[in-house]
Order: structure tokens, then sequence, then C-alpha cells
């Protein structure tokens, strides 16, 4: 099988894990955190920290606890996460003011520098029936942005209309923490910038980013790759995001993540019909399982995706399975062609 997350361009995400989050760490946290093998620090996935509790982080979907003489699989030899080691946290990215940075905290994370995202549990507080904002935060969790140039590589020779010089429509299917925001994100950058090797001209691709994890951006400004002639809409329900897009920035291309809604569906077959091509992603395990989804059947009984990339955590995040045409049922790729 393939892995399509390890077969582009690996930076080396120490120095931004250094640079990027670990300022706003207790300096005894991030002396901990920097004294790790730096095969663990290099593929840091999260960093989760709850009052009272042991640190616990994850790599390639394994997860450690942390002590003072590194990582174990057990509790017992971890350290505690202290009142203070949250309350810096806090303090530092709210600028001690929670009050200033409500609204973005009703989604339950803050975004920072680099694409990174961090998540907070607490005490929310509901006015209206609408959340207004968390407050005793006593849970954070820190999501290591990883941006892998080149993972599409393996895909986009299947996903390119030559006789449009467009994308197909495209649904990525994948199960969580299979890699398919990395592979949608170099998707979005490769079709964005073109991909010369494939006669393929770059498009203008508008980017609907609601939970901040595409683009990453920070105050505006993507802090991912994701090309060119990308017009990002950050934070901006799926929806809404879209239409605004269609009517200001004329793309060519749509990108989104997790789509599932009927309000989804319903705009994602709209576009379609105008002639914008449709990159989308879900969490499921396979096309039939996917296809049973009752708020995403329009789009299958109108059989708008005419391709689908499938992910699974079976050799590590990112590994291909298929990319199968959904409108034939003709398998284009799989772990049985590839590897004979």
């Amino acid at each position: 099988m393939d892995d399509v997350s390890s077969s582009g361009d690996r930076a080396t995400f120490a120095p931004k894990i250094t640079t990027q989050i670990l300022p706003f760490f207790t300096p005894a946290l991030q002396s901990i955190i920097t004294s790790l093998p730096i095969n663990i620090v290099e593929k840091l996935e999260e960093i989760r920290l709850r009052q009272g509790r042991p640190l616990i982080i994850r790599t390639s979907g394994r997860e450690y606890f942390v002590g003072k003489k590194g990582v174990s699989s057990s509790p017992q030899d971890s350290i505690p996460v202290l009142e203070g080691d949250i309350n810096r946290i806090v303090h530092l990215l709210t600028n001690s003011s929670l009050y200033a940075v409500s609204d973005k905290l009703r989604q339950g994370y803050l975004t920072i520098q680099g694409g990174h995202r961090i998540g907070f549990a607490g005490d929310v507080v509901v006015e209206s029936g609408r959340v207004k904002t968390i407050r005793n935060i006593v849970s954070v969790n820190v999501r290591v942005a990883r941006e892998i140039l080149g993972s599409a590589n393996q895909v986009m020779p299947s996903l390119i209309n030559q006789a449009t010089g467009n994308l197909f429509h495209v649904l990525v299917i994948s199960p969580p923490r299979a890699g398919k925001t990395t592979l949608l994100r170099d998707i979005v950058r490769q079709a964005s910038n073109g991909v010369p090797t494939l006669n393929f001209s770059g498009l203008n691709v508008g980017l609907v980013d609601e939970r901040s994890e595409i683009a990453g951006s920070f105050n505006g400004v993507p802090q991912n790759d994701v090309g060119i002639r990308t017009d990002v809409m950050d934070g901006c329900p799926k929806y809404e995001g879209i239409m605004m897009l269609l009517r200001s920035m004329a793309p060519e291309l749509v990108a989104t993540d997790e789509i599932g809604k009927k309000e989804d569906a319903e705009v994602l077959e709209d576009i379609a019909n105008a002639g914008v091509s449709v990159l989308a992603t879900v969490h499921a395990s396979d096309w039939s399982q996917v296809s049973k989804r009752p708020g995403l059947q329009p789009l299958f009984e109108k059989k708008v995706f005419q391709r689908a990339v499938i992910l699974s955590r079976s050799s590590g995040p990112g590994t291909l399975e298929q990319i199968i045409n959904p409108q034939t049922g003709q398998v284009l790729m799989s772990r049985q062609t590839r590897s004979g």
C-alpha cells in the first residue's frame, strides 16, 4: 500500500514546534518536551494537557505519557499537568482577556501562527441558547499543523479532467486521523499552482476553511501553502462561505472539508451544475459506508462525484487504498494494482 502522506517533501517540524508552540508553555514543560527524542518531536501530532492529569502526546497515531525521563506507555511514569501550565497557555493566547477572543473561543479553539490549532474545554457560558464563550479552562489540546508538500503527487493524474482543463468532482473518503486534510490541502495547492508535468494549468480555487485546518490562517493570512490562486474564507460555515466565494471570487474549483449535512449536499450540487468543480472530504471507511449517509444522498443519487479517493491508516496515516469512479464503479487505482 502507498502512504500518500509520506510521498512528499517532509519538512523538519521540530524547529516549528520550538518556536511557534512551546513559547506558550511554562518553562518546565518547555524543558521536558524539548528533551524528548528528536524522532518523537518530529512526529508530534498532538499535545494534550488536562489539569491534574497526565501530560499526553500523540505521534503517528501512537499515544505516549510524558515524564521527566521521557515517554512511556504507562501513566504512572508521567508528570501531572498543573493549573499554572493551563493558565499560562490561556493567558498568552488571549492576551489575558478571554472576553477579547470570546467570539473565537465560542468555536472551542484558537489558531496560532503556523496554523497550529489549540482547542479548549471547561465551563461553557450560554446566553439565549447560544454558546458565548468558555471559561475556567482545564483542558487544552494542541494540534500540530503539518503540511506535506507533494502528498497528492500519486493521486493528481487520476483527478485531472484533461478534456475540461479542470479537476473532476472529487470526494476524499477517510476515517479520522488518516490524512484526509493533509491530502486535501496538497490537492488544493497543486490545482492552484498548476502541474506542468501533467500539462495542467493553475485554477482559481475557492477554499472554505470552516475549522481553520486546511489553510491554517492567522489574522487572515494562510500559514500553509494552499497555492498562488487560492482565495480562503476562514472560519466560515460551508454554505455561506461557498456562496460568498461564488459571488465575489469566480472560482473554477471550490474545496471544503468534512461535508455531511443536507445543506452541504445542496450547495455542492448547485455549484457542480454551474460548471464549478467540487473537492470535498468526508469521514467514512469506504464508498459503501459513505453512500449511506442520509444528508449526502442527493449527491450520490445524481452521481455528482466523478472520483473518490479512499484513505486508511492500515500502513499509517495517509495510506492510499483506492481511487474509484463512483459513476461507473471502475477502480482506477488500488493497493493491488499499485503493488503488482
